[in-house]
C-alpha cells in the first residue's frame, strides 16, 4: 500500500508537483476503507490541485468522496470525484470570515442516490412486488410515501452515527422482506390489508442499506459535512423511486384489466419475487458467515 500511494493521489500547487514529506497508511475497521495520509510543506498561498489517479482505474461509476478542512475545522472544499473529473482545486491560503461557503456536491449525491436505487435490484424488485398487487393511484401513493419515509429516518440516522446496525445484519434483513412480500402477495390474494405500516417497517431495514453507501464514502468522518450529501442522496433515491413507478404502475394497471394477470401471473411473479428473495437471503448468511 506504501508502494501504490504516489499513484493513488497526485498534488500540484500552482502547477507545479509537490511531493509528500510523510505518508502513511491505516484501515478503518468500520468502513474497511484503507486511508492513506500525505503531508506536504507549506504551498504560500497558492492555488492546489488534487487529482485521483486511482479513479479512473476503478469499476465504471465508481465516486469518491473528497473533504477538505483546514486546521481550524473550516470546510475549504468539498467534491465528489468521478472518472472524467477527477480532480480538486484548493484555495490554500488562510481562511477568514468573510469567505463564502463553498460549493457543495448535492447533485453529486442525488446522481448517486438515482444510480444507487436504479442498479439495486434488491430494492427494486421489494418496491415491485409491493406496487404488484396495488390497485389505484392512491393506494400505490401511500405504499411508496411509507417506504420512502421510513428508508429516510433510518439513513439519516444511520448517516448521522446515531444508529449502527452491521451489514451482516442488514442485508439479510433486506432479502427477508422480500420473501415475505412475495409470500404475503400469494396467501393475501388481491391487495393485503394494513400494508402501509408493513411498508413502513420494512422501509427502515432498507434505509440501513442506503446508509452504508455514504458510510463507506467516509461521509460524515472527521467532521466532515454530512447534511447537504445526506440530502442530494436521498432525494436521488426519492426521484430514482418515483421514476421506477411511473414506469411500471401504468402497465401493471393495463394488465389488470386482463383477469388472467391477476388469476395466474401476478401470483407466478410473487413466487418469482419470494424465490429470489430466498437466493438472495441464503447467498447473503453463507457469505456474511464465511467472512
Amino acid at each position: 500500500l506504501l508502494r501504490l500511494a504516489p499513484d493513488v493521489l497526485r498534488f500540484t500547487a500552482g502547477g507545479r508537483p509537490l511531493r509528500s514529506t510523510s505518508t502513511t497508511v491505516d484501515v478503518d475497521p468500520q468502513s474497511n476503507n484503507v486511508n492513506f495520509r500525505f503531508t506536504f510543506p507549506a504551498a504560500g498561498g497558492e492555488e492546489l490541485a488534487v487529482r485521483s489517479t486511482l479513479i479512473g482505474r476503478l469499476a465504471p461509476g465508481h465516486r469518491q468522496y473528497v473533504s477538505v478542512q483546514d486546521a481550524g475545522g473550516r470546510l475549504r472544499a468539498e467534491q465528489l470525484l468521478r472518472a472524467g473529473a477527477d480532480s480538486l482545486e484548493i484555495d490554500s491560503r488562510p481562511a477568514t470570515a468573510d469567505d463564502p461557503i463553498p460549493p457543495t456536491s448535492f447533485w453529486g449525491f442525488a446522481g448517486l442516490g438515482i444510480n444507487h436505487i436504479l442498479t439495486g435490484y434488491d430494492h427494486l424488485l421489494f418496491l415491485c412486488a409491493l406496487l404488484l398487487v396495488a390497485r389505484n393511484l392512491a393506494s400505490s401513493l401511500k405504499i411508496i410515501s411509507c417506504f420512502t419515509l421510513g428508508h429516510s429516518i433510518t439513513l439519516a440516522l444511520a448517516t448521522l452515527d446515531l444508529v449502527h446496525l452491521a451489514p451482516r445484519l442488514v442485508e439479510p434483513l433486506i432479502a427477508a422482506s422480500i420473501v415475505y412480500v412475495g409470500i404475503e402477495n400469494l396467501l393475501r390474494r388481491g391487495e393485503p390489508t394494513g400494508r402501509y405500516l408493513l411498508t413502513f417497517s420494512f422501509g427502515l431495514v432498507h434505509g440501513l442499506g442506503f446508509a452504508t453507501v455514504l458510510r463507506e464514502m467516509g461521509v460524515g468522518a472527521h467532521g466532515s459535512g454530512v447534511l447537504v450529501p445526506l440530502l442530494g442522496f436521498n432525494v436521488g433515491v426519492e426521484l430514482g423511486q418515483i421514476g421506477v413507478a411511473a414506469v411500471v404502475l401504468p402497465i401493471f394497471w393495463k394488465l389488470g384489466d386482463h383477469p388472467v394477470w391477476l388469476t395466474r401471473w401476478v401470483p407466478a411473479c410473487s413466487q418469482l419475487v419470494a424465490l429470489a428473495g430466498a437466493w438472495w437471503l441464503v447467498e447473503r448468511v453463507a457469505g456474511f458467515g464465511l467472512n
